[in-house]
């Protein structure tokens, strides 16, 4: 008995080293994923806010520099009479293109 009572101090120090490293790695894990998401929101601001910048940017781009352009009069030519069509071609007397022979034939 006396064996066994020499290792529980050691498998104290053991468990206690253990939810030490534990208690390490659940507060670094949370510090990155608070540190993660911190990151996230600023990215998110910033690129909203270059965003947003570009639109009024090109807004007040195409304000400034399209002017309207001034009306000018502009003279109507005359209507020209469009010329009477010719009876000598008629439609119905057109000649039929002639059967070619297929080499097959």
């Amino acid at each position: 008995m006396a064996a066994r009572g020499s290792r529980n101090p050691q498998r104290t120090r053991t468990d206690a080293e253990r939810a030490r490293l534990y208690a390490a790695r659940s507060a670094w894990n949370a510090k990155n994923i608070r540190r993660r998401r911190r990151d996230t929101i600023v990215a998110t601001v910033i690129g909203s806010l270059i965003v947003a910048g570009a639109v009024a940017s090109q807004a007040v781009h195409a304000q400034m520099t399209a002017p309207e352009p001034a009306p000018t009069q502009t003279s109507t030519p005359a209507p020209t009479p469009s010329p009477e069509p010719s009876e000598s071609a008629d439609p119905d007397e057109t000649p039929a293109p002639a059967p070619t022979q297929t080499p097959g034939e």
